[in-house]
């Protein structure tokens, strides 16, 4: 019995050792332990300990290994908790609390406006959204893409698909900056979102965003987000025995494959027609819009030789407004923008390499010239000029700025 002790004490009193230091280190680096449980495993430790050190026949107190078994179970055991942490202060639960909700409930006080948040927008976030929203790089679009949601290329943004403009705010002050998050003050957050409001034309430039002009922003697309209704709708449908067989009357051809034999022969001939109708309409569209070409470069050779240096040399200050996308002079190239060498009579969406949004696509199909009076109109409001533009430029407002940079641009050719 002696030599069994001899060897179980020493194990033992080891084991109750690392277990005590264990506690030890959680309660100093990770969190509290109740004071009842960490005075039972030192007293514990230290009884097993001093049983250890004395004769042959000494054994370990049955009391201190009573209380490490009762320990032990009140950790393991979920029904009586784990006696481990506390309850959270009512400050730390307000310092998490930080959602906002699609009806506004969490907004807190406070106000900004959007010029106060171009300034804000342009040291925190232009570096990936771009000047404009219009984004560098991989980095999230933040403005445009109205009308494109429907197409092959849908271009999600704030003002073509977020629903709800208090989440916008949610969002910002949650994760942004990016590297530095909920490092702005709810007055810089407010700003914030009412300039990107602003890019996507949402609201004015002289509006102050709070608590209660949020229900004041209309978001195009928030009727088109629902509750989530598969339960009622579609499980419904999809637990329907499948059919097998003979599941229609008839079928019929409705539209025709774009891979080359695959479309049934007995259709060649209508399919014939429809191309050659389409190719002599592509034809006269293409003749109208030379025609249209040939007659601005004849009014833009005796503009160009009208333009006036000073004018121009104002314009060129204006453009810095827009070289974050655009670029003009000797050695210019497509960047977010195409460049805009040569485009006084160029026919709308037509730089070689540039990828245009549809609408400036179907503009330049349809005959349209970037005159000095089409590029003035869409200088002042590009997206009422053009509904579907990609720019998200929010436009020039004052006359003299577009006659200035009308004139620079009028300077340069290709």
């Amino acid at each position: 019995m002696s030599k069994f002790l001899k060897i179980l004490a020493p194990a033992g009193a080891g084991a109750l050792g690392v277990l005590g230091s264990a506690y030890m280190l959680a309660d100093q680096f990770v969190v509290d332990i109740p004071a009842p449980v960490r005075g039972s495993i030192v007293v514990a430790a230290n009884a097993a300990t001093e049983d250890t050190t004395g004769t042959e026949e000494a054994s370990v107190s049955a009391e201190p290994m009573a209380e490490i078994e009762q320990v032990e179970m009140m950790l393991q055991s979920p029904e009586g908790g784990f006696s481990l942490g506390r309850e959270a202060l009512s400050e730390e639960v307000a310092a998490w609390d930080i959602d906002v909700r699609p009806d506004g409930l969490g907004l807190p006080e406070g106000s900004g406006d959007v010029f106060m948040g171009e300034e804000i927008y342009l040291e925190n976030c232009a570096m990936c959204h771009g000047d404009f929203g219009e984004a560098i790089g991989r980095w999230p679009v933040l403005a445009g893409g109205e009308g494109t949601l429907d197409g092959e290329d849908p271009v999600k943004t704030v003002g073509s698909y977020w629903p709800y403009a208090s989440t916008i705010f949610d969002y910002i002050h949650r994760a942004m900056p990016f590297g530095n998050a909920q490092s702005l003050t709810d007055d810089e957050v407010y700003a914030l979102t009412a300039y990107v409001l602003y890019l996507n034309y949402l609201v004015e430039d002289d509006f102050v965003l709070n608590r209660e002009t949020f229900a004041e922003v209309p978001m195009p697309n928030q009727d088109n987000f629902f509750m989530d209704d598969r339960a009622e709708v579609e499980l419904g449908e999809f637990s329907k025995e499948a059919c097998m067989e003979n599941c229609k009357d008839t079928v019929e051809i409705v539209k025709r494959a774009r891979v080359l034999d695959v479309t049934p022969e007995a259709a060649e001939s209508d399919e014939t027609q429809e191309n050659a109708a389409e190719e002599t309409t592509e034809q006269m569209a293409a003749a109208e819009t030379t025609q249209a070409v040939d007659e601005a470069s004849e009014e833009t050779t005796d503009a160009t030789d009208a333009i006036d240096p000073e004018l121009a040399a104002a314009g060129e200050t204006v453009f810095r407004k827009c070289r974050a996308c655009h670029q003009v002079g000797e050695g210019a190239s497509n960047r977010v923008g195409p460049h805009l060498n040569a485009i006084i009579g160029r026919s709308v969406g037509s730089v070689e390499g540039f990828r245009y949004s549809s609408a400036m696509q179907d503009a330049g199909g349809g005959g349209l010239v970037w005159s000095e009076e089409s590029l003035g109109e869409f200088l002042t409001n590009p997206r009422d000029f053009l509904a579907g533009t990609k720019m998200s430029f929010a436009g020039l407002r004052d006359e003299g700025d577009v006659a200035a940079i009308i004139a620079y641009l009028g300077s340069m050719s290709e």
